[in-house]
């Protein structure tokens, strides 16, 4: 098996859907920072722009935790 089939199996497997849910919730600290600059300089248009791209956040963990939860299912009809 290559690395890269490695790779891409990693991505579809629990650890994986875990470590990119992770990683999309670390993004939510640099918008919350985002957000907070934007507030300090009164800068409606980087408020809007937090607010959009913690809309994406939230939507890409609904999609993930889906994801997991699909493949906790699968687990239980394998065992």
């Amino acid at each position: 098996m290559s690395a890269l089939s490695k790779a891409k199996g990693f991505k579809k497997s629990k650890s994986g859907t875990y470590l990119t849910m992770a990683t999309t919730a670390f993004g939510a600290l640099g918008v919350a920072k985002q957000i907070k600059k934007a507030r300090t300089e009164n800068d409606t248009l980087r408020l809007i722009d937090a607010a959009v791209t913690a809309a994406g956040i939230v939507t890409g963990l609904a999609i993930l935790y889906r994801e997991l939860k699909r493949l906790g299912d699968d687990d239980v009809l394998l065992g």
